[in-house]
C-alpha cells in the first residue's frame, strides 16, 4: 500500500525482494531444486564444467557439460536481471515516484526489456518536444486527451492555453504541444511497448535496398539489392550477410512493421473512446508517438536482438564444426614426414619423431623443372630412408595435389609403397607459423618450415596441434568476423576445453598450449608445468604435480583426472580414474584377489566384481559405472580410428572435373545451407542442404559433420568463378 504525506507525495516503499533465481532455473531448465543448488554451489567454489560433468555426477544429478553451461549462463543472466531491477527501483524511489503498482510490476518483470520499459518514463531525458510542451504549461491539456472524456471541445479548451510569451500563439499550437506530451506517454507506456514488440517479433519485415554509389566489383550483395523478408523466417546466415552489406555501405537495411495495423492494436490500451470529442487527438498523437518515438527505439532494440540470435546461430554452427574437427582420428604417436607444398619456392619437408619433435628438414623442388626437379624424388626418398617415417603428411593448399602425386610416385619408384601419403588440411597453418608459440619453439626456422612441422603434427594428433591456433582462424565457421567476438571466443574456448578433457592429456609430452585447456590449469599453470618438467624431468606420477609452483590441492582436484602419466609408478595414472578413487579401486582389486595391475584392462576379472556393494553417499552408480568402464578400457581414446582418404589421382584441379563425375571427398565445413566438401581440386564444392540426402534434411548437421567421408557427384561447374555444385543423393 502506498503511503502519502501532507503534500500527497509518494514515500519510499519497502525494498524490492530478490528474484528467486533457483526457482526460475528449476522451472525454465526442467531441473530438480537439488541439481540447481548443488551445481551452482560447486561452480561458486571454483569447480570447472568438465570436472563436474565427469567426476561429480552424484552431486549434479548427472548433468552433462551442455546442461551445466546452460545453467551457469542463465544463472548469470538472472543475477544481472536482479541487479537491474534493484537499481531501477532505487532510482525511482530516489525520485520520490515509487508506487505500489510500480513495485508490483517490477516484481513481475521476467526480462530486462520489461524492466527497461517500466523505467523508461523515469529516465533522465534530454530536451524533448514533450518536455518543452510541459514547460509551456500544456500538461493539463494532454491529460484531457488521455482521459478521453465524453465532453469538451478540444479547439475551445486549447484556446485557454494560448500564451504568446510561452511560445503558444494559438489553439492549434496548444493542441500540437499537448499531442507531443501524449506521444511521449504512448512511446513510454509499458503495455504499449510490450504489445508492439510482440507484434514486431512475429510480423516485422527486414527490407534492404542497394546503395547506388557503392562499388562492389564482386557483386557479393546482388541478391539482397531490393528484398523484403519476414524476420521470423529469415535464416540467420542471410541476416548476417545483410548486416555485412550494410556495414560495407552496400545496403540500406530497415526493420518495418504494418504501422496502421499496429496502431489499431495499441489504441485500446490507451483507452481510446471512439465517440469522445478527444478521440481524434489521441489517435493523431498515438500515430506520431508510434512513428517518431516508439518504433525507432524498438527497431534498434529488435535489430540488436535479431543480430544476437543470428550471431548465436552462427557461433553454434562454428562450435559444432570445430568440435568435429578437433576430434578427428589421430594417426597416433608415430614418426611422420610433414610437407608444406610449394610450386616455385619448393616443398619444405620436416621429419618428426613419434612425439612430434623435429629431427631434420630439407627443401625439395619437384615442380620447378630442370636438375632440381630431377633430384627431388631422390632427395625425398633419402629423407624417408633416413628418418623412417610411417606416413607422409602433405598440406592440401596450393600445389598439394601435385605434391601428393610427386611423393607417391617417388615412393613407388623406390619400392616404398607401404608408406602412405596423406593430404592434411592446412587451415590456419600460416597463423600458427607466425605465432608467438611457434617462434618460441622454433626461433631459428623459416615460417614455411614451421608450417610443415604443423602439417606433420596435425596428422599425428589434430587436437594437440590445432589448440595452438586461435580457434576462429581454423576456418570452419561462417561470418566469424561479423559475429559478437566476445561470445565467439567464449564458445570456442568452451569447445576446445571440452574436447581436450574428453581425450585427456599426456602431461609428460603435452605442449603448454594443450595443457592450458585442461580443467583447472589455464595459461599460467601450464607454463609452470612445462618449466618444471624441463627442469626436473618427466613426472613419475600424478601426485608429483603438486610439486609444481602454484599448483595447489584445488587445481590438482580439477585437473588430475584429465592428465595422463604413462609408464609411471602408479598404473592408474594412465587412465581417467580420478586419484580420489584410487583407494576404492585398490579395494576392488583386493576383493577379487589380484593386484591393481591385474584388474586394469582385464574384463574377465572385472566381471567378478559386485559393483553395487561399493556404492555409498559419495560414490553412486554413475561414478561406479565410469570407473568400471575405464578399468575395462584404460586410457581409451574416444576418437575414431584413423583412415586415410584417397582422392582420384586423375582429378587434381577444377579443370579436370566433369558434370556427372563421382568423387570421394571429405567435409571441410558445415553451414546452415549445406556442406563444403574437399574433392581434391584446391576448391571446395558445395553440397546444398537439398542435395545432402535422399530424405528431407532440416539441419545439415543431422547427416554430415566436419571430417566425414562423403561420396558426391558433380552437378554444376563454373570454372571461371571457381564454383562447384555437388550432390550426395544416390537416386537422382
Amino acid at each position: 500500500m502506498t503511503t502519502t504525506g501532507a503534500h500527497n507525495q509518494p514515500q519510499p516503499l519497502a525494498a524490492l525482494p530478490e528474484l528467486d533465481v533457483h526457482a526460475v532455473l528449476t522451472r525454465e531448465l526442467a531441473l530438480t531444486p537439488q541439481q540447481v543448488s548443488a551445481t551452482l554451489e560447486l561452480l561458486a567454489q571454483g569447480a570447472t564444467v568438465p570436472f563436474l560433468a565427469r567426476y561429480r555426477k552424484e552431486r549434479t544429478g548427472g548433468l552433462d557439460e551442455v546442461q551445466i553451461r546452460d545453467l551457469a549462463e542463465r544463472s548469470a543472466a538472472l543475477d544481472e536481471l536482479n541487479k537491474r531491477r534493484q537499481s531501477v527501483w532505487a532510482s525511482i524511489v530516489e525520485q520520490g515516484k515509487a508506487t505500489g503498482q510500480l513495485r508490483t510490476q517490477l516484481l513481475a518483470a521476467q526480462s530486462k526489456a520489461e524492466v527497461e520499459d517500466l523505467y523508461l518514463p523515469f529516465r533522465p531525458k534530454r530536451r524533448t518536444r514533450a518536455l518543452i510542451a510541459r514547460e509551456r504549461g500544456l500538461e493539463p491539456l494532454a491529460q484531457r486527451i488521455l482521459a478521453q472524456g465524453p465532453h469538451g471541445d478540444p479547439q475551445r479548451e486549447a484556446g485557454s492555453f494560448v500564451d504568446v510569451d510561452k511560445g503558444v500563439p494559438d489553439a492549434q499550437a496548444a493542441l500540437a504541444g499537448a499531442r507531443d506530451v501524449v506521444a511521449e506517454v504512448v512511446a513510454e507506456h509499458p503495455k504499449v511497448r510490450a504489445t508492439v514488440r510482440a507484434l514486431a517479433i512475429q510480423q516485422a519485415v527486414v527490407t534492404t535496398k542497394a546503395v547506388a554509389k557503392h562499388h562492389d566489383p564482386a557483386d557479393r550483395f546482388r541478391e539482397f539489392a531490393d528484398s523484403a523478408e519476414a524476420s521470423v523466417r529469415m535464416p540467420p546466415h542471410r541476416y548476417l550477410a545483410i548486416c555485412r552489406g550494410e556495414a560495407e555501405g552496400a545496403l540500406r537495411v530497415a526493420l518495418e512493421i504494418d504501422q496502421p495495423r499496429t496502431l489499431e492494436q495499441i489504441l485500446p490500451l490507451l483507452g481510446l473512446q471512439p465517440r469522445s470529442p478527444w478521440a481524434a487527438q489521441l489517435r493523431q498523437a498515438a500515430e506520431d508517438g508510434l512513428d517518431r518515438l516508439l518504433w525507432p527505439s524498438l527497431q534498434t532494440e529488435l535489430r540488436q536482438d535479431i543480430k544476437l540470435w543470428a550471431d548465436r546461430a552462427a557461433i553454434d554452427v562454428f562450435a559444432r564444426n570445430l568440435a568435429q574437427l578437433l576430434m578427428q582420428p589421430p594417426f597416433g604417436g608415430k614418426p611422420v614426414l610433414g610437407i608444406d607444398p610449394g610450386l616455385r619456392s619448393g616443398c619444405k619437408c620436416t621429419a618428426l619423431d613419434a612425439t612430434g619433435a623435429l629431427r631434420g628438414h630439407a627443401t625439395v623442388y619437384p615442380h620447378t623443372g630442370g636438375p632440381a626437379a630431377q633430384r627431388a624424388g631422390m632427395e625425398l626418398v633419402a629423407m624417408v630412408k633416413h628418418f623412417q617415417p610411417e606416413a607422409l603428411a602433405v598440406g592440401n593448399g596450393t600445389g598439394g595435389r601435385e605434391t601428393e602425386a610427386f611423393a607417391k610416385q617417388a615412393l613407388r619408384d623406390a619400392g616404398l609403397t607401404a608408406v602412405p601419403v596423406v593430404l592434411v588440411s592446412e587451415a590456419g597453418a600460416s597463423v600458427y607459423s607466425a605465432s608467438e608459440v611457434a617462434r618460441r619453439e622454433f626461433p631459428d626456422l623459416d615460417l614455411t618450415i614451421r608450417g610443415a612441422i604443423s602439417i606433420g603434427r596435425r596428422l599425428q594428433d589434430p587436437l594437440a596441434e590445432l589448440v595452438q591456433i586461435e580457434a576462429k582462424a581454423i576456418g570452419v565457421g561462417q561470418y566469424q568476423h561479423d559475429v559478437d567476438q566476445k561470445l565467439l571466443a567464449q564458445k570456442l574456448d568452451e569447445v576446445v576445453q571440452s574436447c581436450v578433457n574428453q581425450v585427456g592429456v599426456d602431461v609428460n609430452t603435452a605442449s603448454g598450449s594443450l595443457l592450458t585447456h585442461v580443467a583447472g590449469i589455464g595459461p599460467a599453470l601450464a607454463t609452470k608445468i612445462v618449466s618444471h618438467r624441463a627442469a626436473n624431468g618427466a613426472f613419475a606420477n600424478r601426485r608429483a604435480l603438486l610439486k609444481v609452483s602454484g599448483l595447489g590441492p584445488k587445481a590438482f582436484e580439477q585437473a588430475a583426472g584429465f592428465l595422463r602419466i604413462r609408464g609411471g609408478d602408479q598404473p592408474l595414472d594412465a587412465c581417467a580414474v580420478h586419484p580420489e578413487r584410487y583407494a576404492l579401486v585398490e579395494q576392488m582389486a583386493a576383493d577379487v584377489g589380484v593386484p591393481v595391475t591385474k584388474l586394469i584392462g582385464k574384463p574377465e576379472v572385472i566381471a567378478r566384481l559386485q559393483v553395487q556393494r561399493y556404492a555409498n553417499s559419495e560414490v553412486g552408480e554413475p561414478t561406479l559405472r565410469d570407473i568400471v568402464a575405464e578399468l575395462g578400457r584404460p586410457g581409451r581414446d574416444p576418437r575414431a580410428s584413423f583412415e586415410a582418404l584417397q582422392f582420384r589421382e586423375d582429378v587434381t584441379s577444377i579443370g579436370d572435373l566433369k558434370i556427372g563425375m563421382v568423387l570421394n571427398g571429405v567435409v571441410t565445413n558445415v553451414t546452415a545451407f549445406g556442406a563444403f566438401v574437399d574433392v581434391g581440386v584446391h576448391q571446395d564444392g558445395l553440397v546444398h542442404i537439398s542435395q545432402l540426402s535422399d530424405q528431407f534434411v532440416r539441419d545439415p548437421h543431422q547427416v554430415v559433420q566436419v571430417g566425414k567421408r562423403l561420396q558426391v557427384r558433380v552437378l554444376e561447374l563454373d570454372v571461371g568463378r571457381k564454383r562447384i555444385s555437388l550432390t550426395a543423393k544416390t537416386n537422382s
